[in-house]
């Protein structure tokens, strides 16, 4: 007789550690012990126990209740979630080719085992009886959002749906994960793929610290003694920055913008087309005319309509003074001799000298004092500051990788909070970016829970026992993805499903976007930017000054993010059968905004993995600027009341917002946190766009 896959999983299990309790400090995945094969065979049985808690609720002979089937689906699936977490971490962190094989037949198998659950007729109306009677159940606040938020993800999951349409949204579900995980690959691949190496010759401008990480990456990639460039945004904008090899800031450009449009095996333009047009056949299937209007729907933006005003309002004046700088940045190629028109691979490059001439400033400036162990340390005193919050370096954690540093979080009362985890240099086997996610989830729904949080970076490595070294847009990011793993860290809630970062695509961004904030205050840089080499504080002159370019090139930056959170919403609204040559969209979206040709999307559409890798951000990258209008007025209580670390504002923060997690409607946290609702031209304040030059 045959050994089935059920078989082969309950033979492995004693020697798979997937599958076993994990001895380890705190219950962490044991991550030495874990090699690829053991995560087919760990998901066969995370899949069947997952399938036998489903069953047993949609057959309970009880009249349903919020125990047994909202708890009782809270409580389901926790080996699959174990599971998957530590896959989907290793996938984006720490690949090779047979996790890569895996994750193709991984997603796969998701989408089969999670289709028939969320659409499963009795399951939902089980559910949908529970809300109907909603307001007599006597629910604590927290039970009736979850119960809300349940009723409608399984509605919106197309779980109303009649038999034929259930298995057709079934076959699409299906398809688009294997298209988004290929998406996510082809784009690993030709970053993997890519290098430059730079010769002696080839170094003109470049700093001693870039060049220092530019061997550190040959290094990596088995080339020791030599310098590469790689595909790493942390390599790529500075290199644009600061190269005065004009031929070469061109190479690097056109290689970073035709990731995934290069006609080889990891070409992604076919797979948008594919991707667009089943997710406008799955939204049609739920009574929604577009995409975007049904995943706009359950959002704070609700519409396309509201999303556009937006970033319509905020696309003129960027644009005018992008139009502005251009015109002085051309000035000054001709000022210098040059005989060329700007393009787009020299923006940055005479944008970095022309705020060197209006504001006496440049990045390598402040580079020195930007030491990562410094803004870490940062990172962790302002999260003292306002939250009371420890963190102990701990040596004792097993990692995937040796650069993977653990720290152990407590509370002011100095109680376990939480293990953060840091991932900060950039490798071959991580894709590009930074993100936050998590090993384990906080809850308390059968006893205290911890949450498990990771961030992951891609800052180049120093070399030769040098500290690495960040920039401002670095160190930025540094405490972006900080703010994140704070939202997950302080999480405070019973239920698994809105624990954390469990909120609206529109609003995730708000915690982390205004943790950015503190980093560039003159009180936390003072104290944490110290030269790397000799210890000395920021001189107050540097400071000064780096604080009055903040604002310089705003046109440029929030021209490229606007642009392609414009285009997302457009390949999302516009009927998918006319969107065949992606290319050629992508020109005539960018000519209909009067886009400048010599700024780029910041995501091109052939490596635009927010939109593509997967659904989280599709018709939501505008999401960071809606975030940054709540971002930039909360910011403004603590201005307000002339403290940074204003106790009662931090404990309103706390409460209101980053302890939350999703269990309350966030407009309603927002408000309860400002007093009011945000004020849209904080937004505008904060870019320096009110007032824009007048321009062509």
């Amino acid at each position: 007789m045959p050994e089935t896959s059920e078989m082969a999983a309950a033979s492995l299990a004693p020697a798979n550690p997937l599958l076993k309790a994990w001895q380890t400090p705190f219950e962490t995945p044991p991550f030495a012990e874990i090699a690829p094969q053991h995560f087919l065979p760990a998901f066969e049985r995370a899949f069947a126990d997952h399938a036998a808690e489903i069953m047993a609720i949609e057959h309970d002979p009880s009249a349903p209740d919020f125990a047994n089937t909202i708890t009782a689906l809270e409580r389901s699936g926790k080996l699959l979630s174990r599971v998957a977490a530590v896959f989907y971490d290793l996938v984006s962190a720490h690949s090779n080719p047979e996790l890569l094989e895996i994750d193709k037949e991984v997603s796969l198998r998701m989408a089969r085992h999670w289709n028939p659950i969320m659409m499963n007729g009795v399951l939902f109306g089980r559910i949908a009886l529970l809300h109907d009677d909603r307001a007599g159940l006597g629910l604590s606040g927290e039970q009736k959002r979850l119960l809300e938020r349940t009723y409608t993800r399984f509605h919106r999951a197309g779980a109303g749906l009649n038999e034929d349409a259930k298995k057709r949204m079934a076959e699409i579900n299906e398809r688009l994960a294997h298209l988004g995980t290929a998406f996510s690959h082809h784009l690993l691949g030709d970053e993997q793929d890519w290098f430059m190496e730079l010769g002696e010759a080839d170094r003109d401008g470049l700093s001693d610290s870039f060049v220092a990480a530019a061997k550190a990456a040959a290094e990596e990639r088995g080339m020791a003694g030599k310098a590469v460039m790689t595909l790493s945004r942390s390599f790529v904008e500075p290199f644009l920055k600061s190269s005065g090899r004009r031929d070469l800031r061109e190479k690097v450009f056109k290689a970073f913008t035709a990731r995934g449009d290069n006609g080889n095996a990891n070409d992604n333009n076919a797979i948008i087309v594919e991707i667009l047009t089943l997710r406008e056949e799955s939204a049609r299937l739920l009574g929604f005319a577009t995409f975007a209007a049904y995943r706009l729907e359950d959002s704070m933006a609700r519409t396309p309509e509201a999303v556009r005003g937006l970033l319509e309002r905020v696309w003129k004046p960027a644009r005018a003074r992008a139009l502005a700088d251009r015109d002085a940045l051309q000035a000054l190629v001709a000022e210098e001799g040059g005989n060329f028109a700007l393009a787009p691979w020299d923006w940055r490059y005479y944008a970095e000298k022309l705020r060197q001439i209006r504001a006496n400033f440049d990045d390598a400036a402040i580079k020195p004092y930007l030491s990562l162990d410094y803004m870490i340390d940062a990172a962790f005193d302002c999260a003292t500051r306002l939250f009371g919050l420890s963190f102990t370096e701990r040596k004792d954690i097993p990692v995937w990788h040796p650069d993977v540093r653990v720290w152990e979080v407590k509370d002011a009362a100095g109680n376990h909070k939480a293990l953060f985890y840091g991932d900060y240099f950039a490798r071959p086997s991580k894709r590009s970016g930074a993100w936050m996610t998590s090993l384990r989830d906080q809850q308390k729904l059968d006893g205290e829970v911890a949450p498990l949080i990771v961030n992951v970076c891609n800052f180049s490595r120093g070399a030769d026992g040098e500290p690495s070294l960040l920039s401002p847009d670095d160190a930025r990011t540094l405490f972006h993805e900080f703010g994140h793993a704070l939202h997950g860290m302080l999480s405070d809630v019973t239920y698994p499903s809105l624990s954390g970062t469990s909120v609206f695509t529109d609003f995730v961004e708000l915690p982390s976007q205004l943790y950015e904030h503190w980093q560039e205050q003159p009180q936390v840089l003072r104290q944490f930017a110290r030269h790397y080499q000799t210890g000395e504080p920021l001189p107050d002159d540097l400071l000064t000054r780096f604080i009055a370019a903040r604002k310089f090139n705003q046109g440029f930056a929030t021209a490229e993010f606007v642009s392609s959170a414009l285009i997302d919403l457009e390949f999302h609204t516009q009927p998918a059968s006319t969107i065949q040559d992606v290319r050629a969209f992508e020109r005539a979206e960018l000519e209909k905004i009067g886009m400048p040709a010599e700024i780029a999307l910041r995501h091109r559409p052939t490596q635009f993995g927010h939109i593509f890798s997967g659904d989280h951000y599709a018709s939501g990258y505008y999401s960071y600027m809606w975030s940054e209008v709540m971002d930039a007025d909360a910011f403004g209580a603590f201005e307000e009341a002339g403290d940074i670390f204003d106790p009662s504002i931090a404990k309103r923060l706390h409460d209101d917002i980053y302890s939350s997690g999703g269990s309350r409607d966030p407009e309603d946290a927002y408000v309860a946190f400002r007093g009011r609702e945000p004020e849209p031209d904080a937004l505008l304040r904060r870019r320096g766009l009110l007032e824009t030059p007048k321009a062509a």
